[in-house]
């Protein structure tokens, strides 16, 4: 199959990590039907003892690859063009933006033409797509793979294996909040005292009544504390799943349960916390908590312009805040860091969340030519000088592979920072809401009280019964209870 290279934005995904769980509840969901019989894995035989200029042998087969993160659509088109040069094998990018990429998959998996590599997730991913699982076991990708609990493992197969783990938080600027912190009356004299929630709420809601003062004395042009927290599907994920997931996280330890797998039914316990956060966030942001889900916002966009101070998101925005940034931002990484989501439970050991949901499957529907196409390019991207720098300078990943030596180390700052807070002994928050059961409805499910709540005043308890008993209802659902 012929194809050119395109570059679609489309839609983004956030997907999940399976893991085993604990009680009934914690059993991997049941296999669909069987994945077609590829029971030969070829891999070009790129790698050796130096693997700089490890190119890929040309063969008849072209390479789809379903990219789910926008922000790294330059550098794999780059990627692409390049593998296409040194080996004539045709590789074709398509990235996805924002909050659709389920729709876009199921959409593309259904043409002839359809992608080679895609992104899944947790049980309920492996299950819904077991068609379509090609077993990585005896790939070089997967012997790469320096922690093989971060590949998938699904129905006696290694259904997908990590590309990058991640970290997130709440990205701040602390160019204007050292200002602010040098400012008479402030709340705190050191950015290093905001180490709860308590203070942290007191810093925003003080920031947030002193906009025009704080622009007065050091120049800035804020219009609120926090960037908006938009309910529409481009960025509700960060908080029904991100955010949420610290309520899982806090919930499963007190359970017992492997913190990425959870449990058959959840309490909600910790939503109460939940509300708190989620409540200084909105309430301590210049947008209009009438009109959230609009769609008319752009979080990334306030921070990078200097409006707001605080931004709930992960690591793999700070490509695009690089100095020589094309998106316009006067921010940019040299002014930001990130600190622990504080979620008043056990804030003096709290670090930053630490996980993934980023993990590459390949089409076991495509043929035997693309296949092996598609094994020796993802060979050749985590060993060659141009795969390698592209992953880690240009996307700004860290990556769970052991060719990436000491010169292909992420400059990611934010990841770095991650780092320090576990080197200080502080405690990484597990990606608890990888546990959720068929996650793009039960977010739906749990958004909608959520927005109702935050837009028209409605009741918190509906929030609560949409988290509880939804997440009930699609476990049974996905593991057949």
């Amino acid at each position: 199959m012929k194809k050119k290279l395109v570059s679609v934005l489309l839609c983004a995904a956030m997907m999940s990590t399976l893991l085993a769980g604990c009680g009934s509840g914690g059993e991997t969901a049941p296999a669909g039907d069987a994945a077609a019989d590829t029971t030969t894995n070829t891999t070009a035989d790129t790698t050796g003892e130096d693997n700089a200029g490890t190119t890929a042998a040309s063969g008849d087969g072209s390479v789809y690859l379903l990219n789910f993160k926008p922000e790294t659509d330059g550098a794999w088109q780059d990627l692409a063009a390049a593998y296409t040069s040194q080996t004539g094998t045709e590789v074709m990018v398509v990235t996805a933006a924002d909050g659709q990429y389920k729709t876009t998959l199921q959409s593309e998996l259904a043409k002839s033409e359809a992608p080679t590599i895609f992104n899944i997730g947790n049980a309920s991913d492996c299950a819904e797509y077991a068609n379509y699982i090609y077993d990585l076991k005896d790939s070089s990708l997967y012997s790469h793979l320096t922690d093989k609990s971060l590949a998938l493992e699904y129905d006696g197969k290694i259904a997908a294996v990590a590309n990058c783990y991640e970290c997130y938080g709440i990205i701040y600027n602390k160019t204007i909040l050292e200002g602010y912190c040098g400012m008479d009356g402030a709340v705190v004299s050191s950015i290093d005292e905001i180490d709860d929630f308590e203070t942290l709420n007191a810093v925003a809601t003080d920031i947030n009544s002193r906009v025009d003062e704080i622009n007065d004395a050091l120049g800035t042009n804020l219009t609120g504390a926090f960037a908006s927290s938009g309910l529409d599907s481009g960025s509700s994920w960060r908080f029904s799943g991100h955010l949420a997931g610290l309520a899982l996280y806090y919930e499963f330890k007190d359970a017992g349960c492997d913190l990425t797998a959870g449990q058959e039914t959840v309490t909600g316990k910790y939503l109460d916390n939940f509300k708190n956060v989620w409540d200084m966030y909105i309430n301590t942001s210049s947008a209009d908590k009438a009109t959230l889900d609009s769609g008319a916002y752009n979080a990334e966009q306030e921070l990078g312009l200097g409006e707001a101070v605080f931004y709930q998101n992960g690591d793999w925005e700070y490509a695009a805040f690089a100095p020589d940034n094309e998106n316009g931002y006067t921010v940019t990484t040299d002014d930001l860091s990130m600190m622990p989501i504080y979620f008043g439970v056990d804030d003096a050991n709290e670090g930053l969340a630490v996980g993934t949901e980023n993990h590459w499957a390949v089409n076991a529907q495509a043929s035997q030519e693309d296949i092996d196409a598609t094994l020796a390019f993802l060979d050749w991207v985590i060993t060659s000088d141009e795969g390698r720098d592209a992953i880690t300078n240009q996307m700004g990943l860290t990556v769970p592979f052991d060719t990436f030596t000491d010169e292909y180390t992420s400059n990611n700052a934010f990841a770095a920072k991650a780092n320090e807070y576990a080197a200080a002994g502080k405690t990484s928050v597990a990606w608890s809401f990888n546990a959720t059961p068929a996650v793009d409805d039960w977010r739906a499910d749990f958004v909608a009280p959520l927005t109702e709540y935050t837009e028209r005043g409605g009741s918190w308890d509906d929030v609560k019964t949409a988290f509880v008993d939804q997440w009930a209802y699609y476990w049974g659902m996905t593991n057949n209870q």
